[in-house]
């Protein structure tokens, strides 16, 4: 699969899953819905219940910045599967700045429920420096 098929399969997904490791290396994984701007790809902290505001995958990005997304498609005709890793370097936006307000914009464009109650907290952005992918048939 070459990059462009991979980033637009990507794109074209409803959610991903973000995987973080704190400056120990331990992993976290967690689901998140997303917006593509390029090579960027827009996470924001909204408003469903946490238990706290100050989320394990931000303090992993503040300790390491390196991350990974993935999508899969499944169905069972096996032939159907494929799935996309976006790897790269996270950065926290602070909220209602500049970058964290057009990232909000798109993610309100894509989501219903955003564009209903827009995200108000931090925004994760991810510069991809990689996209790969796998697909079982050509």
């Amino acid at each position: 699969m070459t990059a462009s098929e991979a980033r637009r399969r990507f794109a074209a997904a409803p959610v991903a899953r973000l995987a973080t490791a704190d400056g120990a290396g331990r992993p976290h994984l967690v689901p998140i819905v997303f917006a593509v701007a390029g090579d960027t790809v827009l996470s924001a902290v909204d408003d469903k219940p946490k238990r706290t505001t100050q989320l394990r995958r931000l303090r992993n990005v503040a300790e390491n910045p390196a991350v990974a997304l993935l999508v899969d498609h499944y169905e069972e005709d096996w032939s159907a599967l494929w799935w996309v890793r976006a790897d790269g370097t996270a950065r926290v936006l602070v909220p209602g700045g500049d970058d964290a307000v057009a990232a909000v914009a798109l993610l309100s464009e894509r989501y219903a429920a955003y564009a209903r109650r827009p995200p108000r907290g931090p925004v994760l952005a991810v510069a991809v420096s990689r996209w790969s992918g796998w697909r079982a048939a050509e």
